[in-house]
Formats: C-alpha cells, structure tokens, sequence
C-alpha cells in the first residue's frame, strides 16, 4: 500500500511538473498509465537533459572535472599555445600557469607574447609584472610597472596599482608603500588593499591609523551589498578581527 502511495504521488507531481512547464501532453497519459516505467521515461527524457544544462549542473561537473584531472585547463592551453603560437593563445596560457601555482613557467610566455605590436600591451605587461612578484622577484615587477606606466600613461588598474605598493613593500621601500596604498584604497573595489594598507601601518608603529582604515572598511561592508560581503569574507572577517 506505501509503495502505490508514493507512486500515485510522484506520478501526479510529475504530471503537474509537465501541465506547469509546457511538455508534450502526451506525457501525461504515460506517466498516469505507466506508473514507474512512465515516471522513469519522464525523468530520464525531461528532467535530467535540463538538469545538466543548468548552470549548476555545469558548475558541478566542471567542480568534479577539475578534482579527477586539475590540470586538464592547463594542458589545453598549453596545447592551444604550442599550436597557433599567437597572442592570445600565449597569454591564456601564462594565466593558467598562474593559476596552477607556476608563476615563475608564466614569465617567460608573457616575454614571448610581448612582441610586435604587443611589445608594450598593458595587459601583457601587468601578467609579466604579477607573475615576477609572484614568484618572488619584488623589484623585476615594479620595474616592469614602471615601464608599464612609461608606455601607457592612460592606463588604470587597481590591481595594478595594488601590485605596485606591494611590489614596494616587498622591496623594504615602506615610505612609498604606504603612500601608494593611501592612494589605491579609495577606488579600490574590495577588500584587500584596505587591509594590506592597515598591515603596513601596524608594521609601521601606526596603530590609530591602521584601526581608521579597519573601521571604515567594516563600516562601508555592512552598507554593501550581500554578493560583496561574500565575495569578500576573508579580507572582511580579518579586518573585523583587526577593527
């Protein structure tokens, strides 16, 4: 009796589903003939094709994806690159060993894609320059910033800026540092350069100063909207442990 219960009541939620999203009527006389042969048909016809199309489903696959084979992006850029060898192929290339933790195999790509008329594109010169600091070459990066602010004076970035003063930092230069991040922070769009600024002035002895700046991030995060705030969490939950 439980078993024709549950039955009857996934079959007439099933109907419902095909009246409510525009199916082929003729769903309706399998599913309530059928029973479970019409309801697995339905599923497998109806329902699971849309599920996979959904963004989730993509998201879940892709999620799955990477943990069988995390490398699999990595190697079709790098095949991608190795084949055509333009620009573009190039600098997809130097960002997917940036994002496999290979900063230091991206430099040497982003040198090859700066070339011709791209010897000074300032979105190739901001990846070399990040890919040098992270991989621990400070001063190759600032210097490669200057030469991008020389080349491109009509070029903003924040994040560009905020490598700057990091790219500073690094180098023991804490005066300029502290002046370029007191820069960034008012148009910088999350969380990072405020709380990299405070860290500084703390380094710096400046604890009044550095617990401003904390306020005034927490203060603005809790007008912001809800896609910021999770967006930015752990920059947030450190400055609300530092505020």
């Amino acid at each position: 009796m439980a078993y024709l219960v549950v039955s009857i009541v996934i079959q007439a939620l099933l109907i419902i589903h095909c009246i409510r999203t525009g199916r082929n009527q003729l769903w309706i006389w399998v599913l309530a003939l059928l029973s479970i042969p019409g309801v697995i048909a339905y599923v497998a016809v109806e329902i699971v094709p849309e599920l996979w199309r959904s963004r989730r489903a993509r998201s879940a696959a892709r999620g799955v994806q990477q943990v069988l084979d995390p490398e699999r992006d990595l190697r079709a850029a790098a095949e991608r690159a190795g084949r055509e060898g333009n620009v573009a192929s190039l600098h997809a290339y130097a960002e997917a060993l940036e994002r496999h933790g290979k900063a230091g195999e991206a430099i040497p790509v982003y040198r090859e894609a700066l070339t011709g008329l791209y010897q000074h594109d300032p979105d190739l010169m901001l990846g070399l320059a990040r890919a040098q600091f992270e991989s621990g070459a400070a001063t190759d990066a600032r210097q490669t910033l200057d030469d991008l602010i020389a080349r491109n004076p009509d070029f903003r970035s924040p994040d560009g800026h905020l490598l700057y003063a990091r790219s500073l930092e690094a180098e023991g230069d804490h005066a300029r540092a502290l002046e370029e991040y007191a820069a960034v922070v008012p148009g910088y769009p999350g969380a990072e350069a405020p709380v990299r600024y405070a860290r500084l002035l703390r380094v710096q002895g400046r604890e009044d100063e550095a617990q401003r700046v904390l306020r005034e991030l927490v203060d603005h995060a809790k007008a912001a909207p809800a896609h910021y705030r999770r967006a930015q969490r752990e920059w947030l939950a450190e400055a609300e442990r530092g505020g």
